[in-house]
């Protein structure tokens, strides 16, 4: 299981302005917390960066550089910035992301090939939406992953990311993304060497206003999505609850089997699992207070 951590943000406020003022010690403190955590990948997210794109992308790479070799995942709509982000970075990278849409496939699959990146593939389609369902997630999916082989991107270094939004707007996207793993999986069995799936995990508890059923929601989604292939997450890797999931610990024995319908009803912990997933496959209606019901 691949974790990527996903702290340094340009919407998290210290961090954000630690990059708009050029101050590396914040950011090379929480890359430090990400990798004690447990990250293997650390996810430098600019946002759009519109504004001094790719000196401050060259800035946050050099800074985190400086304080380990983790492989860095570059995050950001600006082509440019993405650009100084990979002539700058030692080591292993990630294209975070490749989606469908035209311009954004011609711009940025040449540059993982001419940099051996990895390459995240974001199920938007070509107009840049979310597609409709699994089927229209899982036909993205094949449409992206024939486009990387015929720039020649190796599908062993490409992840298919299915996107997570969130469940309390969105519950019909959360059963549409279950679904769309299980065909994946039918979609890779063509490939002698096929892509990985990745997910922007926290998406899917945007929104909850209680931090404790956040992560929950959280832990529950990352086990059940393992149990049905997932390879990478993008996540908070100081959760130690949810570290001990990604790590197939007790918790993540119970919800991969709340997934093949085994529920012990003595147990706290599956009672939990079965009623979150119950509402990521829409067999109740999400609020806040489903654990109650």
């Amino acid at each position: 299981m691949i974790i990527i951590g996903e702290k340094i943000n340009v919407i998290t406020k210290r961090i954000g302005n630690a990059m708009k003022e050029r101050d590396k010690k914040p950011i090379q403190e929480m890359a430090l917390l990400q990798v004690e955590g447990g990250a293997n990948w650390l996810d430098i997210n600019l946002g759009p960066a519109t504004k001094e794109g790719p000196e401050r992308m060259k800035f946050v790479v050099e800074a985190v550089q400086e304080v380990t070799d983790v492989p860095l995942a570059l995050d950001t709509m600006n082509i440019e910035a993405m650009k100084a982000g990979l002539e700058t970075v030692k080591g292993e990278v990630m294209i975070n992301s490749i989606n469908s849409v035209p311009e954004r496939i011609e711009a940025l699959m040449p540059l993982a090939k001419q940099y051996d990146a990895w390459a995240v593939l974001l199920t938007l389609n070509a107009q840049g939406n979310v597609p409709r369902d699994a089927n229209e997630r899982v036909e993205v999916a094949y449409n992206l992953i024939m486009a990387a082989q015929e720039y020649g991107l190796p599908l062993s270094k490409c992840l298919i990311d299915p996107i997570v939004l969130p469940i309390s707007v969105t519950q019909d996207q959360v059963h549409a993304l279950i679904d769309s793993m299980d065909m994946l999986q039918g979609i890779f069995a063509e490939f002698p060497e096929p892509p990985g799936t990745v997910v922007g995990l926290s998406n899917v508890s945007n929104g909850v206003p209680d931090e404790e059923l956040a992560k929950l929601i959280n832990r529950v989604l990352l086990g059940v999505l393992m149990a049905k292939g997932l390879t990478a997450a993008i996540v908070d890797p100081n959760d130690e609850k949810l570290m001990g999931v990604a790590n197939r610990n007790e918790e993540y024995q119970i919800i991969e089997k709340v997934v093949s319908g085994e529920v012990d009803e003595s147990n706290p912990i599956s009672v939990q699992a079965w009623k979150t997933y119950k509402c990521f496959i829409e067999e109740t209606l999400y609020c806040h207070s489903y654990l109650e019901l």
